[in-house]
Order: C-alpha cells, then sequence, then structure tokens
C-alpha cells in the first residue's frame, strides 16, 4: 500500500529564503530516494539538477534561475493536538460583548 510522505525543502535565492513542502508516494516501509526528490521537486515546477548527493541539494538549471533548494530529510513540523486545543478552547470565556 502506497502512502504520503512530506517533503520539506528550503530554496534559497539572493534575497529570499522559503520553506516549501511537497509530497511523494511510497510504499510502506520505504524510504525517500534522491530521485523521489528530484521528481517531487519536478512535480513542483522547479527544473533542478542534482548537486549535492551527500547533502540533497539541487540547483536550478533553466537560463535566467539562480537558486538553489535544500531538501531536509530531518526536518520535524511541530505537532499539533488538536485535542488539546479544543479543550483549552473551552476554559476561555466567550462573555465580552462587540
Amino acid at each position: 500500500m502506497r502512502k504520503e510522505h512530506t517533503v520539506y525543502f528550503k530554496i534559497f535565492r539572493k534575497d529570499e529564503t522559503k520553506l516549501l513542502r511537497g509530497l511523494i508516494y511510497l510504499e510502506s516501509g520505504a524510504q525517500p530516494t534522491l530521485q523521489d526528490f528530484e521528481q517531487c521537486l519536478k512535480a513542483c515546477g522547479h527544473n533542478v539538477r542534482i548537486e549535492d548527493t551527500e547533502k540533497f541539494i539541487f540547483r536550478a538549471t533553466e537560463a535566467g534561475e539562480e537558486y538553489v533548494i535544500d531538501v531536509l530529510e530531518d526536518y520535524e513540523k511541530t505537532n499539533r493536538d488538536l485535542h488539546v486545543e479544543s479543550l483549552a478552547k473551552t476554559f476561555i470565556k466567550n462573555d465580552i460583548p462587540l
């Protein structure tokens, strides 16, 4: 069975840095490969080539486009516990008149 794997990556341009994400579909228990990351970035609209195979760094290949993409393999987004947030909201007073 195929599962979604969220890929987080940073794009470094001359004057800005952006944190973005994409999706890879993998078989259960499989780890993403360098080619999986490359396909994900291309599917997101980035024409890139692999620059550093050990650090998962890609460089734009289109003329006039100068940016580098760093795939964050160990990035873990902060987890929100929606049940705790919902419970906490029950303790907030809502009797403030508009």
